[in-house]
């Protein structure tokens, strides 16, 4: 993958991406009598306090880590941040950076174009700025039993045959097969085979919200392919959005599923239940394209409240190096964002990790603007209606697209 290409110059020509970081600290002497940084670690707190005195040593800040709740520290950080109680730096999804961003609560800050690509920078970037320096990368993938099938599945025509043994086949509705189970009513989790068979969400990278591809010609064929499983496959129980992630899971626990379709997070207790399972990139499509989901994630970012802004960009430096993010990913197990440290980790033989990263590198990056709330309802609603007959495919796209426009119109 190329660093920093076009799009990322572009930036830089415009001055929103600040020239890399200098490759050393300031002298404590010049960082002495600042302020203390307070960074709210979220998940990675076990991580940073660990390791926060190595930081602390080179650059003569002191440093406060908080383990409060990562949405809990965004959420409040509006009043927090006015009233002086809020932290300076703190770790957020990237779905949550584009909109702290133009609501002016993290402010912009310098990223290093040598460490990210365009994937990287897009997933933090709204208005044409970037607001979080990238940290983890998270996609979804393919979990397969390795005591039910022999080898990986491939191709989702594999994963259709596999939908065809009668070893597999749902007790109490006939005709019906939990070989291969995805939860696409989720439309987080459908959206890699709509975008697969050319749909998309925004147009100009995720930008435009004026040009919705939910209902193009491949979008309407990727709703289709899901709708088919739904109605000539799957149990009834698919339908409900509420549960089938936990049906999905417990199927392929109890051995009744030979593969499915869900995040990295699931496999701790994979683990636990002593699951005999492997983890592959998603399957390609039967048009030959690859799955594209969003590519998720979280980044660092700095309070636009913060007391200590130079430090802030110090520990952004230094918790988002090679070095330290190859510490991050050995404490936590959680893929970095670093290119160079994510190549180390793709030549390992963690094949959650490989996985994770194969599938990434084709993900999208999810709109980073506020528009995008209006997406997720007439979605789900999209498909749904078509996973349950109640509309075609392109009835269901037709009309969410017109929900989801309507929603925009009236609130932006």
């Amino acid at each position: 993958m190329k660093k920093v290409t076009k799009w990322m110059k572009g930036l830089m020509a415009a001055g929103v991406l600040a020239v890399p970081f200098a490759t050393s600290f300031v002298s404590v002497a010049e960082v002495s009598a600042q302020d203390k940084l307070i960074v709210a670690a979220g998940g990675h707190y076990d991580y940073v306090a660990a390791n926060i005195d190595q930081f602390t040593e080179e650059t003569g800040i002191e440093v406060e880590v908080w383990d409060r709740d990562m949405f809990d520290v965004l959420d409040g950080l509006s009043l927090d941040g006015p009233a002086g109680t809020g932290a300076d730096v703190m770790i957020a999804p990237y779905d949550r950076v584009g909109s702290l961003g133009v609501s002016g609560q993290i402010q912009p800050i310098e990223l290093n174009g040598d460490i990210y690509d365009d994937t990287d920078a897009q997933q933090v970037t709204a208005n044409d700025t970037i607001f979080g320096a990238p940290t983890v990368i998270e996609s979804i993938v393919l979990y397969y039993n390795t005591e039910l099938l022999d080898a990986a599945p491939e191709t989702f025509e594999d994963l259709e045959v596999i939908a065809q043994d009668e070893a597999f086949a749902f007790e109490g509705e006939e005709g019906k097969n939990v070989g291969f189970l995805a939860n696409w009513v989720d439309f987080y989790m459908a959206y890699g085979l709509i975008s697969g068979y050319g749909g998309y969400v925004f147009g100009e990278d995720g930008t435009n919200p004026q040009d919705i591809g939910l209902n193009n010609e491949g979008a309407i064929e990727g709703i289709q392919y899901a709708t088919e499983w739904y109605q000539n496959t799957w149990p009834q129980g698919m339908l409900d959005v509420t549960s089938a992630p936990d049906f999905v899971k417990q199927s392929f626990m109890d051995g009744n599923t030979a593969a499915i379709i869900a995040g990295p997070w699931e496999a701790a207790s994979l683990n636990e239940a002593g699951v005999p399972y492997e983890v592959v990139k998603i399957p390609t499509l039967n048009n030959g394209e690859e799955y594209q989901p969003f590519g998720g994630g979280k980044a660092w970012t700095i309070s636009t409240y913060a007391q200590n802004v130079e430090g802030a960009q110090q520990f952004i430096e230094w918790v988002t190096s090679e070095e330290q993010q190859m510490v991050m990913y050995e404490q936590l197990n959680e893929v970095p964002a670093n290119q160079n440290a994510r190549s180390q980790v793709a030549e390992s033989d963690n094949a959650l990790a490989q996985a994770v990263i194969e599938v990434y590198n084709n993900a999208v990056p999810m709109p980073n603007i506020l528009e995008m709330a209006e997406v997720w309802t007439g979605a789900e609603s999209m498909m749904f209606d078509a996973a349950s007959g109640n509309s075609t495919a392109e009835e269901s796209a037709n009309a969410a697209v017109q929900l989801i426009s309507d929603s925009i119109a009236q609130k932006y």
